[in-house]
């Protein structure tokens, strides 16, 4: 592994999801670079890599002093556990990384157990988003933070200014934006079953959707991030130790472009000229249009503009022809080995043609189906990766110097994984109906649970705050932090014992929380037994599990956990939660399959709903069974005028998570 020196100017961290892009980054001037296994990681879309195959680019990367950070950082159910144990003591004998990126907390104990010695990297999809998490990171062993993108340049002073000593953060400097905040979408696994938190995001917010007027827009795509010259801003915080380029799904091209740029502006930005070279490299790296974002809080970014131009690459033209000949005349001239787009990546049928040979501008590349899909004329045509002949050489070179590399002998891992003590007692079981405001007092079956507005009081009498289940928010934002604390402090000195708390660092929020009953909700986003043992050892009393989880995965959890377990039985649950305000109250989307799409906003947050409630009150005796004894049910009414669509609410009960 790498040394552990601190430096005065942050590290720039490329993306790689292949060799060559791997490659790539060290011809740029990477000082790390970032990846992931072909399993266990959230970008499971990349190619990844195998561990042999890593062992030597990790030894590469050493021999020229830059660091190699590997992503382990998908939700893992119970079944995952061992399989991604045994994975990371490979890891640590034969690739021997600088650094693990994780969201589960599973991996604590397992990189442990596993006598891993490297660092621990907290990735953006736990969402740690407020300072007073930080110390909760510091003393469950983690060295670094990955930072949401939607801080400001303010809130994330703010964040600095509470980091423990030991700990620094890492900031995204440039690539995609996703429209939910990272570890609070659902939006793909509650339509498809396939889960962003475990790599497998099938991006329905880059669909065209529908307006109440029958307008068609892309009213979630987001355009992309680059920080580009405000990274000088950012070179002022030195808690600041990382500066991230997303894109483990982009090829050599992006990431040469991206990573030569950034060290342009990092470390030639006062001499003449450089500035606006590196500006031209991120113009030409092939992404979406981008934009600064939320970083000058004075002056915010719309990140969303439903008919501009949010898809990624280059546009080189359209598609002109007819019945008997499609064919492309460029508006930039191509080159052997370019991969073009026909159609935009949100939308089916759209169609990957390689370059063959090099096309001036004006020339004529004549285009063809790929079997099932023909291009239609006027569709746009984007240039979405080139390999320049300098490019390609830098990466034979290093290519060379590899194939020498000495290679791991693949082995068999003997030593066992120790899992935690099953719970033994079960409690009676008891319903729990959560609410925006009071309900009825003492409603028949159901005890009362109410989100916490910390700018509001509760309008409920002393007497009756004991007995409620208090829930915090999904996302708390720096600069709402400090409401945060009072709210909750109040809420104690009248009384309240119980809470959920939607995220693990939301402990910092406690100055003591000795005589609390402190629960994890279901945006922990917890589905495994070594996960649960963490938030034991933090001072949980119980988790409310992932809603996520499929039958097989709730039952096996429930007989592993050593922490009394809830689960979420019904209730509209969100897509999304974003800090874009794309829906107005009333109002609604409709998707490609005439699902409706509803928003409402929440402090500082939209919640997107669907027009249909996840339900498996059915499966209760089930889960009962099981070991699960607190039951949530979500109240959340529809839009004034809407009515709930008649379709089942199982999730994925009854599919394999993926």
């Amino acid at each position: 592994m790498m040394s552990d020196e601190s430096s005065d100017v942050p590290l720039i961290l490329a993306p790689a999801g292949d060799r060559d892009s791997f490659l790539a980054a060290l011809a740029a001037g990477a000082d790390a670079v970032y990846c992931g296994l072909k399993a266990f990681s959230a970008r499971m879309e990349a190619d990844n890599f195998s561990l042999t195959e890593l062992a030597g680019l990790t030894a590469l990367a050493h021999a020229r002093n830059v660091r190699v950070n590997v992503a382990m950082n998908n939700m893992i159910r119970t079944d995952e556990v061992e399989k991604a144990f045994h994975l990371v003591q490979r890891l640590v004998r034969d690739v021997k990384p600088d650094a693990l990126i994780v969201q589960d907390l599973a991996f604590i104990p397992l990189v442990r157990q596993a006598g891993y010695a490297g660092e621990l990297h907290l990735s953006t999809l736990a969402n740690l988003s407020f300072p007073d998490g930080l110390r909760v990171a510091e003393m469950l062993g983690f060295s670094q933070v990955v930072v949401p993108r939607e801080l400001d340049v303010d809130a994330l002073r703010l964040m600095a200014a509470s980091c423990p000593k030991g700990l620094r953060l890492e900031s995204f400097v440039h690539g995609a934006l996703c429209y939910a905040v990272s570890g609070r979408c659902y939006w793909s696994s509650y339509l498809g079953g396939k889960s962003g938190l475990r790599g497998r995001c099938v991006q329905p917010c880059r669909r065209l959707y529908r307006s109440e007027k029958g307008e068609k827009g892309g009213y979630f795509s987001m355009q992309d991030l680059s920080l580009d010259v405000l990274t000088k801003v950012l070179a002022d915080i030195p808690e600041v130790a990382c500066w991230k380029i997303e894109g483990r799904k982009k090829g050599p091209h992006y990431v040469s472009y991206t990573t030569t740029a950034y060290r342009m502006l990092r470390d030639e930005r006062d001499v003449p000229g450089r500035k606006k070279d590196a500006l031209a490299l991120l113009d030409m790296a092939l992404g979406r249009p981008a934009m600064h974002y939320r970083f000058l809080p004075h002056r915010p970014w719309q990140p969303i503009s439903p008919e501009g131009e949010t898809a990624s690459g280059l546009l080189a033209g359209r598609v002109k022809g007819g019945a008997r000949e499609m064919f492309l005349a460029p508006r930039i001239p191509l080159m052997a080995g370019d991969l073009l787009r026909v159609g935009y990546e949100g939308e089916g049928g759209h169609i990957m043609v390689p370059v063959r040979r090099s096309v001036p501008k004006g020339g004529k590349l004549h285009l063809r189906g790929n079997g099932t899909v023909r291009p239609r004329s006027g569709a746009p045509v984007f240039l979405v990766d080139r390999r320049e002949p300098e490019l390609m050489a830098s990466i034979r070179k290093l290519g060379e110097e590899l194939a020498v590399m000495p290679e791991c002998a693949p082995a068999a891992v003997e030593k066992p994984l120790v899992f935690p003590v099953p719970l033994k007692k079960k409690d009676p079981s008891r319903d729990l109906m959560l609410r925006r405001r009071p309900g009825k007092a003492g409603e028949k079956g159901y005890e009362s649970g109410l989100w916490i507005d910390p700018n509001r009081a509760p309008g409920i009498p002393d007497g009756a705050v004991r007995h409620v289940w208090w829930w915090l928010d999904p996302v708390i934002w720096p600069e709402s932090s400090d409401s945060w604390k009072k709210a909750i402090a109040g809420l104690i000195r009248r009384g309240a014992r119980r809470f959920v708390l939607n995220a693990p660092w939301q402990m910092g929020l406690f100055d003591k929380p000795d005589g609390l009953a402190l629960w994890a909700g279901p945006f922990c986003n917890v589905a495994n037994p070594m996960a649960v043992d963490v938030l034991a050892g933090l001072g949980f009393s119980g988790v409310i599990v992932s809603p996520e989880l499929g039958e097989e995965d709730f039952l096996a959890l429930g007989a592993k956990s050593p922490l009394a377990l809830g689960a979420v039985l019904s209730g509209f649950w969100p897509l999304a939660i974003s800090r874009v305000g794309t829906l107005g109250p009333g109002e609604s989307l409709t998707s490609p399959k005439a699902e409706k799409l509803w928003g409402r906003s929440y402090g500082d947050n939209q919640w997107l709903f669907p027009d249909w409630p996840s339900d498996i009150r059915e499966k209760k005796p089930l889960l009962e069974k099981a070991g699960y004894r607190l039951f949530v049910h979500m109240e959340e009414t529809l839009p004034k005028g809407m009515e709930a669509r008649k379709r089942p609410g199982l999730w994925n009960w009854n599919l394999r998570l993926l």
